[in-house]
């Protein structure tokens, strides 16, 4: 069942991430960090597949596969703020 929920919650992401890709308002850097939010979920799926098969353990129990997939959530996030940062400090300019 979960396996599902997570399979059709990928349709509304990808539906905003062609949105936001359509809209040359939108700060292109954040716009990769919500990209990069997606490579996060691509990763981490097959990590915790490989740490159930492997390890007989959870993703969150493996401690080099977690930290390796908390990476690119990582960056997604940097990237977000930066983005987001860029263009508040835009619109602040006269």
């Amino acid at each position: 069942m979960t396996e599902a929920l997570f399979g059709l919650s990928l349709f509304p992401y990808l539906v905003f991430l062609w949105y936001i890709s359509q809209n040359p308002q939108f700060p292109a850097l954040a716009r990769w960090g919500f990209y990069g939010t997606l490579i996060f979920v691509l990763v981490s799926a097959p990590a915790g597949i490989y740490a159930q098969h492997h390890y007989a353990k959870s993703l969150s129990n493996v401690d080099w596969l977690h930290g390796s997939a908390e990476a690119f959530l990582s960056l997604a996030n940097i990237l977000l703020v930066l983005g987001f940062k860029s263009a508040y400090d835009q619109a602040k300019q006269p």
